[in-house]
Order: C-alpha cells, then structure tokens, then sequence
C-alpha cells in the first residue's frame, strides 16, 4: 500500500479539525466539529476535555473517510493546539478532574499578582522567557490546587495528570489509561512558567513558588518524534508531530530562519519572530518562547506577541451587536467608507495582553460621533488587529534590534483583502498571503512528516511554499503616524477599569 499522506489535528479554542494534506503540501480532505465555549463567571472560558476527545475521533475518522484513502495510507499524524489551556485529568478513570480552564481566562488574577510581588517579573522572566500573567497554565494550576485541596494530595501520590491540550490527545490517542503516552513537547511546555528556557526541563524553583507537584507533569520532548500509535479504533497510525499552535503556523510557513516573521490571525492574533538557537529576552513586553524543536537538533527560539481578541471581535460584530450575518460580510461594510470616521475599537475583552499586559484594562470605543456609522465601526474592528500588531512590530524592534520589511500573514482574517492593505500601511512593510492558509495545521503535518522520513529535511518544506498575494503601504507617513497616536490615546482609556 502506498503511502501517500500525512494527517494533521488541529485542536483550536472554537474546534477541533483534522486535515489530511499531500507530499506537496496540498489539502485533500478536512473535517471540522465545533465545542462548546462555558463562561461561568465573567472572565472564566472554561471548556469540556472530553467533548473534545470525541470531537477528535470524529474528525479524524471523517477526514481519511471523505479523502478516500485507508488509515495505512497515512504517513503520520501531527498534532497542534490551543497552548496554555489546561487540562487535569484521573490517571486511572481518564476522566477530567476539574473543567478546562482556557488560555483566555483571567481567573489568576490575584495569584498573578502575588507571585509577581513576591519575586517580581523578571525572576520570572529569567528563567522562563514569560511574564507572570493569567495567560499561562502554571497559575492555573495553583488555582486549581488552592481552590480543592483534595487535588494537591491526589497529585502527589500520582493519581493525576496535568497537560495542555496536545498531551491530553496524545495520551488518549496512544491508549489512556490503557498504557497511553503522558508527553508534552517543548513548545507546549514553554507556555506553562513552568520549564526553564535554558535547560528546557521543568524548573523545581518554579514549581514549589507556584505549589505545583511534579507528579503530575508529562515528558517533554521535542517537536518531531514518534510518540506512539494512534487506537486501533484509528488505525494505529504513528503520532509522530506536537507543536503549539502558533509555533506551528510559523513552521507552516516555512519561518526557518532568524529574522523571519509571521503573524496568524484567528480568534486571536500572534506575531512570532524565529530568533534562532538563542532565546532573545524582551524588555518591551514580548515573551521569550521556544519555536521548534527537531529530533536530535538544537531548539530554535522565538520572540511572541500575543492579541487577545482579533478575529473574536469579527464575532463579536456580527453575533452580539447583530450589524452584519456573516463574517464575510465586514470586507465589503468596511470598504464602503475610506477611513474610520476618527473611531477606534481597543477590545480588552479580557484584559489587554502583549505589549501590555494588563488585566484590568476593558474594551473601549473610542472618538465616537454622531458621523460615525456602522460602517465606520466595520472598519475600526479590522483596523484594531492592525493597530495591535503595529505595537508588537515595533516592541520586537527595539528587542531584537532588526527592521522588518516583510510579514507572512494567515489564518482566517488574512483572506480579508481590505484588512491585509490595512495591516501594510499601519506597518508601512509588505505583507504576504500564501495560497495554503492552513498553515497551523501544515507545520503540524510536517513536524509530524519529518519524523517519520515522509519530507526530508526542511529545504524540501520551503519548495511547498508559494505566495498568493502581496500588498505594499500606499499610506502616507504623516497620516500613519497621527493614526497611531489616537490608537495609543485609546489604548489608555481602557486601562484600570477594574480596581
């Protein structure tokens, strides 16, 4: 039997996908099921580890099915997720303990602050490249402890298991509590203030500061190696890719080198920029973060940006405010007028995240007046995701003392023509959209791939590569720089809205 595909999960914050991709790097099937998002309290986003287990065999079983091949047919499969999202689960019953708390979720708040003013930021940052923020699944997990003492005792005497959202899938596609695999790869593993960014190994400082119990963690591993073997119920094809899912979208995008930058835009937005075999620490509010890791190789690092709310707030216009049925729809409204009529839209839903980090900042519209229509508002929601990465695009300049003259662009905004000639001229630098956007789901499959001989080496990857449009600033300086300084006056109106 021929073996002619790799398969990539993609397990996101809204749904699950798998996608079935051939050797040069086109989609031949995919299948998508959304999960529920539970917000029980403001700022919690909770959501079902095992609706999304089922939603996972689900969506591979229908992938290989409509792309009308047999599971011996597939290479391997890669998997990419949403990171920080935390999952804590019974070794023995595979089932959750607690419900998942969502990267979006800023229930850490006040331990947040209190490991920041026992041992400040930059402890933090040192060893692990992050800020001490609600983002990351390491407060999570001493919320979770702090909040059932049962937990703690459970964890120490190895009755549970702790994992972002890959090892989760990991161990139940290798067997659960049937002998499955407890991993976690480096990139994963470096979103948790947890790992040190120097030894890439769990930190035991970190640990007792955030009275997280080391019987609960998974392996780390690099990005590309063969885990084990998906249930038979799959087709016991090797798992032999995990990778974060924004670290994936810059494999993806074939980001092999120091300098190159890519940005995803989905329900949020991440600008990353490969640094190479040195971790860059930021001094402008960015995180340190691992890129890659391949079998045997060096770890390559990366310096992140990360929005909050960018294609969320597409959702947000259309399903809270009612102003247009379909996302699709934004484009032709926002292009109906040439400007954003003097308003702006900073939407600190859940607090302001990377260059700021500030959980008590809310959203804002701003510079509203009786001329400003719907469609003004059209605009100013895609112009905010611009804005946003202007703010990381200038932090990542001053901390890696580069000048970018190109952005790679996916994810689901960057089929927006409108709001790619938005993000050119708010950067004043070309911007590129390739013809595969599925980019998060392609660094996946090729992680996965590599491992198992399917690609050869990254020079192959990089021929897949192709553009399918590129757009230059045709804004004026002055124009953009004025622009930027409303966007700024804005950005401070949200801040220490909540005391």
């Amino acid at each position: 039997m021929s073996i002619k595909f790799v398969a990539a999960i993609d397990q996101g914050t809204t749904s699950t996908r798998c996608i079935v991709f051939d050797h040069d790097a086109n989609l031949i099937s995919i299948a998508q099921k959304e999960h529920t998002q539970h917000f029980p309290k403001p700022g919690w986003v909770e959501h079902d580890a095992l609706e999304i287990w089922q939603n996972t065999v689900e969506v591979v079983t229908s992938a290989i099915q409509k792309a009308g091949v047999k599971a011996g047919e597939i290479a391997a499969i890669g998997i990419t997720n949403q990171r920080e999202t935390t999952v804590l689960w019974d070794r023995v019953t595979g089932n959750p303990v607690a419900p998942v708390i969502v990267w979006q979720d800023t229930r850490t708040d006040q331990i947040v602050k209190r490991l920041e003013s026992e041992r400040g930021a930059n402890w933090f940052r040192e060893r692990t490249g992050l800020p001490p923020a609600t983002y990351f699944s390491g407060p999570k997990l001493t919320w979770l402890f702090a909040n059932d003492k049962s937990l703690k005792d459970r964890a120490k005497n190895r009755e549970l298991a702790f994992g972002t959202i890959d090892s989760w899938l990991i161990w139940n596609l290798t067997g659960g509590v049937s002998g499955g695999r407890h991993v976690t790869d480096v990139t994963n593993a470096s979103r948790t203030m947890l790992m040190n960014l120097e030894t890439l190994q769990w930190d035991s400082e970190l640990l007792e500061v955030m009275d997280v119990p080391s019987e609960i963690l998974p392996e780390i591993t690099s990005s590309s190696e063969i885990y084990g073997e998906t249930i038979a119920e799959l087709g016991e094809i090797p798992i032999s890719g995990a990778i974060g899912d924004q670290q994936a979208a810059l494999f993806g995008q074939t980001c092999f080198e120091a300098g190159e930058l890519k940005s995803t835009y989905g329900t949020g937005a991440f600008l990353l920029l490969n640094t190479g075999s040195q971790p860059i620490r930021s001094n402008n509010g960015l995180v340190s973060t691992v890129a890659y890791k391949l079998a045997g190789e060096p770890a390559k690092f990366a310096l992140e940006g990360s929005i909050g709310v960018s294609g969320s707030l597409v959702q947000w216009f259309r399903d809270q405010l009612g102003l247009i049925k379909e996302s699709s729809e934004i484009e032709a409204l926002a292009g109906s007028v040439s400007d954003n009529g003097g308003c702006y839209i900073v939407p600190a839903f859940s607090g302001l995240f990377a260059p700021h980090w500030r959980s008590d900042a809310r959203g804002v519209i701003a510079g509203l007046t009786a001329y400003v229509t719907k469609a003004h508002l059209a605009r100013a929601v895609l112009e905010a995701s611009a804005w946003q990465t202007r703010e990381l695009v200038e932090a990542m300049k001053q901390d890696a003392g580069l000048d970018f003259t190109e952005l790679r662009v996916d994810g689901g905004m960057a089929a927006n023509n409108l709001f790619l000639q938005q993000l050119a001229d708010i950067l004043d630098c070309r911007v590129v959209r390739p013809k595969m956007l599925e980019t998060t789901a392609l660094g996946a499959a090729y992680a996965a791939g590599l491992a198992v001989g399917f690609w050869r080496d990254l020079e192959e990857l990089k021929k897949n590569w192709c553009e399918d449009r590129s757009v230059s600033p045709q804004l004026i300086a002055l124009k953009r720089e004025s622009e930027f300084r409303n966007w700024k006056k804005a950005v401070d109106r949200t801040l220490n809205w909540l005391e």
